[in-house]
């Protein structure tokens, strides 16, 4: 039970770090500046959990990613599906947290949408925005397996590695599709944006559901075959 209470804190910090800065900043591709500062919001929430609760539940906050170490071995079907739920459960209730501080403190969401994912920047074709996040998860869920891999030899800096991967993925991807990566990351806003009258976030829901989760089962095929 302890995993899952570190996975449900790890997802609702990464959400409120990385979606409320979103939410706060904007993501004008004009400015470009909103780009940086909520991939690096996504990046050192993931650095900071990693040194927080990696030694408890190893810090997945990321259906993907719980995905991929499920398939190379590294977790039971039991523990997978108990992650999920917490990393779901986190992602509402951190999701929750920002709709709070922002509709009392009166403060404008420059995301519309609780800095949900969508396909304005692929035009809203589905496909595109699919490959997308298919390719990033990839890149992303690869990273994170050879990182904490036995062979590995990264000492403490395994977390500032993965961290980094992630700012560099949500670089090009925010543009794009608003980068999830992340199922949990996708659900959470959606849901909450969905109560608050907004249910343009749920129609593409299901890109940023199997995008991720594809993504990391074709990572976790990779590394085994790389690893073997």
């Amino acid at each position: 039970m302890k995993k899952y209470i570190a996975e449900c804190i790890g997802t609702c910090t990464l959400v409120v770090l990385g979606c409320g800065t979103a939410m706060l900043v904007g993501c004008d591709a004009a400015a470009g500046g909103g780009y940086i500062l909520t991939a690096l919001a996504f990046g050192l929430a993931i650095v900071a959990s990693a040194y927080c609760i990696g030694n408890i539940s190893g810090c997945h906050v990321n259906p993907a990613v719980s995905l991929g170490v499920l398939m190379t071995g590294g977790m039971s079907v039991k523990d997978f599906v108990g992650y999920l739920i917490a990393q779901c459960i986190g992602a509402l209730v951190g999701s929750g947290l920002l709709a709070l501080i922002f509709k009392l403190g009166n403060v404008t969401d420059m995301t519309g949408g609780f800095g949900t994912n969508g396909l304005a920047g692929v035009h809203g074709n589905a496909f595109a925005g699919l490959l997308v996040e298919i390719i990033l998860t990839f890149i992303f869920v690869l990273c994170i397996l050879g990182v904490t891999s036995k062979k590995a030899n990264h000492g403490s800096f395994g977390g500032l590695i993965i961290g980094l991967t992630l700012v560099g993925v949500h670089i090009l991807g925010i543009g794009l599709t608003g980068t999830s990566v992340n199922p949990a990351r996708s659900f959470g806003p959606a849901l909450v944006a969905l109560f608050a009258g907004n249910a343009a976030p749920i129609a593409s829901l299901w890109v940023f559901i199997v995008g991720p989760f594809v993504g990391a089962a074709l990572a976790a095929c990779t590394y085994k075959a790389l690893e073997d």
